[in-house]
């Protein structure tokens, strides 16, 4: 898939590559005009993702080649059992989760999965949960708290299911049980939004101790065609509603809700995975070795604190 903003960079890296084919076929030395092309598609690479408005950075978070939950739970993990159900009749594919080792670690690993086609993504729900995902996700959470295993929640989702069945289901209370629930455990939790964080839907695997960001996901309370629709009744206002909304990684760590943002490679963490989950895995166990030095209480005081200084603001009086 190839965004719009790419298009220039793809132009010139073709036109290299025809350069580079017509050179072999004909045996003439062109190294040097290789050489200067390839200096300016870096430093046009440099230039067009160094500044990405908040609408593009939205584009790159929803790229359906960017690496999903179980891509990085099986790539950082030395060992992986998923696990399924919440033990009430349902087992989401939505939101998947189980048990793994990181670095010999024992830790529970739950997180949204969305799909890599349409076909995959309709099976998936194209990652919006249904209340069964949230109760399964509680579930391992659960789990991990009687068995003193840290737990990692990869959150990508443009919302939780808003269906009229996930409603009769109980979609609010169990998005509610468990942001309540999550503030009691006793053990680590690091919440990492890998691309899409929406709404309540994130929020239902996102409360933590540490929330980290890969620079070019996005974290909002709508996602902007919706906060769009509302406010203008026009969903094409998208762009500026992105831009109102403070939706990237560098607004919320300036915004104090962010607390590590998370460097991708040029380009986006699809162009280079590997790469990606390189950063993924080491941020990950620097702060379960900062987190499981703290007592159960330290760590339900900071989870408390965090979220109570977010949205915190003075109200100003004006003369009359």
């Amino acid at each position: 898939m190839l965004l719009d903003f790419e298009k220039p960079l793809v132009e010139l890296e073709k036109r290299i590559q025809q350069i580079r084919d017509i050179a072999d076929e004909t045996n003439v030395d062109v190294s040097e005009e290789i050489y200067q092309l390839e200096e300016r598609a870096r430093q046009l690479r440099q230039e067009i993702f160094g500044s990405l408005s908040p609408a593009q950075r939205l584009q790159l978070a929803r790229h359906p080649q960017r690496p999903s939950t179980l891509d990085y739970i099986q790539a950082i993990s030395d060992e992986w059992i998923e696990l399924h159900g919440d033990r009430g009749g349902s087992d989401d594919p939505a939101l998947v989760g189980g048990l793994a080792r990181l670095e010999g670690i024992p830790v529970v690993m739950l997180g949204h999965q969305k799909g890599r086609d349409t076909k995959d993504n309709v099976a998936r729900n194209f990652g919006m949960a249904s209340p069964g995902g949230y109760r399964k996700a509680m579930r391992l959470m659960e789990h991990a708290d009687r068995f003193g295993m840290p737990i990692l929640t990869f959150i990508d989702t443009p919302g939780a299911w808003a269906g009229i069945e996930a409603e009769h289901l109980g979609q609010g209370e169990a998005i509610a049980y468990n942001l309540r629930e999550m503030f009691r455990l006793d053990v680590p939790i690091v919440c990492t939004v890998i691309g899409e964080g929406g709404s309540g839907g994130a929020l239902g695997i996102g409360v933590g101790d540490r929330l980290l960001m890969f620079e070019h996901a996005v974290y909002t309370v709508a996602t902007p065609e919706a906060c769009a629709a509302i406010l203008w009744k026009d969903a094409s206002k998208s762009p500026q509603a992105a831009e109102a909304l403070k939706i990237t990684a560098r607004d919320l760590k300036d915004l104090g809700i962010l607390d590590r943002l998370l460097p991708e490679p040029l380009g986006g963490v699809h162009t280079k995975p590997i790469e990606a989950t390189e950063i993924l895995k080491k941020a990950l166990l620097e702060e379960l070795a900062n987190l499981s030095a703290m007592t159960p209480d330290q760590r339900r005081n900071l989870r408390y604190e965090k979220f109570r200084r977010i949205g915190v603001f003075l109200e100003g009086h004006e003369d009359r």
